[in-house]
């Protein structure tokens, strides 16, 4: 890709520190790898639960976090490769239709985990018409700012469900690495979510 059409992308920090302000009481569910590193660095927070290891899975984690919890906005922060693996989430949440749930892709078109190469996403295919065809009620396009600013109060506050595909250069920020101990993300959340047991 060109320098200037490079420059021209979205910055993946900027956009996932954006998604998650004023989130008031939203729960987010973060993807894999750089989204992962993403949302911590936005900053750290017990309501953040985050995926190890889970590659795939953070729509469905999300979908059933928010049945669980119908009052409570869930926001999945996710990347297009983890997105890909798990395409089948889309129509799952389609048939389900939770009205607090949105999906926010951050589409670098990479495999940032192992080695930057190209995504189906670089080739074309469309994430947001597979959402829209799975039946959420909105599916946004994301790739300049103005978009972005639009898109954030649909993705925190809009009846879901929702999603955004958001285009972001292909760079390595550094990693920001919240705790990697599975116990103490899932009983922090928990204690979150439910109250101090």
């Amino acid at each position: 890709m060109a320098k200037s059409a490079k420059s021209r992308l979205l910055d993946r920090r900027a956009v996932v520190e954006a998604l998650v302000a004023d989130r008031g009481d939203m729960l987010v569910v973060s993807g894999l790898g750089s989204t992962t590193y993403d949302l911590a660095a936005a900053g750290d927070d017990p309501r953040n639960f985050y995926l190890w290891g889970a590659m795939g899975s953070a729509a469905l984690i999300g979908l059933g976090l928010a049945l669980a919890q119908p009052k409570r906005r869930v926001l999945v922060v996710t990347g297009d490769g983890e997105m890909l693996m798990g395409l089948g989430s889309l129509a799952t949440i389609g048939v389900q239709r939770p009205s607090n749930l949105a999906i926010a892709v951050i589409d670098n078109e990479r495999y940032a985990e192992t080695g930057l190469q190209k995504t189906h996403t670089a080739h074309g295919f469309d994430l947001c018409g597979v959402a829209s065809a799975a039946g959420f009620r909105s599916a946004l396009s994301v790739g300049k700012a103005a978009e972005l600013a639009s898109a954030v109060p649909v993705l925190q506050r809009a009846m879901g469900p929702v999603f955004a595909s958001i285009k972001v250069a292909p760079d390595r920020p550094p990693m920001v690495l919240p705790s990697r101990d599975g116990v103490f993300l899932k009983s922090r959340f928990r204690a979150a979510v439910l109250g101090a047991a």
